[in-house]
């Protein structure tokens, strides 16, 4: 019991610190361009997270011909991940953003598990699946009493199918016998090395003083630490556990944004966001009867966003991912 209190503990500070990547973006108001703040963000999270998890071994198992395509595809969906999300939030609002880029991933996960795999959804993945897509509809229907950006929205859809195929991705490099653990951090790094040319082009603003603490709080607070606590306690609970406590995520990130930034989504934009939510509950929530090989109850790990299983993409040996997965970049 100890050490499940203590896992929640550390899942759900987590889940907290991702929660405040929008909200921090909005609060610091830096004028620099998005692509280069999620260079620097990157850069120095992946730096950083690869000096306290990668060692050589594992990273050379990236890089077999059965799995260094899959790497590829995850360091360009992560790249994709990133510019999408902080557009998506400059546009709609801390809330909103983190609401349907979270409500998404569960839709293109089920998707991709269904190709993969032919993994049919349980009757809470079709719930949830259901619960997503009416509640993005509805986010895209205009409302008189606050206007939703329909481009944001739409961005914000992209970083959730984004990083719904980084979790695929991530799946098929656990098949294949690549090391997760490692996994995770090069792919931010690498994603960050292939959007470091717009440090070059677009460098404006980056050396001022909101600039420099936003990118430090990114890169360390919500990447490097969050990355650390989460995989300290990830090995500690169940999947289903894990899924419900990352809820933590897009709560927090609607909490800062009303109490912190006055976002006042209008009435439609409201239920369409409790409707993703609600989605998000579905599939987290446990099902009946259900466990691992073994008889044994499905443990989560997970990794920088994504997730893969046992010690997941956060630590451990690799194995085969867990239906309802989900992390943060």
């Amino acid at each position: 019991m100890d050490a499940r209190f203590s896992g929640i503990v550390h899942v759900l500070a987590a889940a907290v610190l991702w929660g405040t990547v929008g909200p921090a973006q909005l609060v610091a108001d830096a004028e620099v361009s998005l692509v280069s703040l999620g260079a620097c963000r990157m850069l120095l999270g992946g730096a950083v997270l690869g000096l306290f998890t990668v060692r050589a071994a594992g990273l050379r198992t990236l890089w077999r011909p059965a799995a260094r395509w899959w790497m590829l595809a995850g360091v360009l969906v992560t790249a994709a991940f990133q510019v999408c999300f902080l557009e998506a939030v400059e546009r709609t609002g801390a809330a909103l953003a983190t609401a349907v880029t979270f409500g998404t991933v569960p839709v293109i996960t089920g998707l991709w598990a269904w190709w993969f795999e032919r993994e049919r959804a349980s009757a809470a993945g079709w719930c949830g699946t259901a619960c997503s897509l009416a509640g993005i509809g509805l986010l895209l229907v205009p409302d008189a009493a606050a206007q939703v950006d329909v481009t944001g929205v739409l961005l914000g859809i992209a970083s959730g199918g984004s990083f719904g195929t980084y979790i695929a991705a991530t799946k098929q490099l656990a098949r294949r016998g690549a090391d997760t653990t490692a996994a995770a951090p090069m792919s931010v790094l690498c994603a960050g090395v292939l959007l470091s040319p717009w440090l070059v082009a677009r460098p404006g603003g980056l050396g001022a003083p909101r600039a420099v603490l936003l990118i430090g709080w990114l890169a360390l607070g919500t990447t490097a630490l969050g990355y650390l606590l989460f995989a300290r306690g990830v090995t500690r609970i169940s999947a289903a556990t894990a899924g419900t406590l990352s809820l933590g995520e897009p709560l927090v990130a609607a909490v800062l944004g009303v109490a912190l930034l006055g976002e006042r989504p209008g009435a439609v934009a409201a239920c369409g966001a409790a409707l993703l939510l609600g989605g998000l509950i579905a599939v987290s929530l446990p099902s009946r009867g259900r466990t691992a090989p073994g008889g044994k109850e499905p443990t989560v790990a997970a990794g920088g966003g994504p997730r893969a299983d046992g010690a997941g993409s956060r630590g451990g040996t690799p194995k085969a991912a867990p239906r309802n997965e989900r992390g943060r970049f």
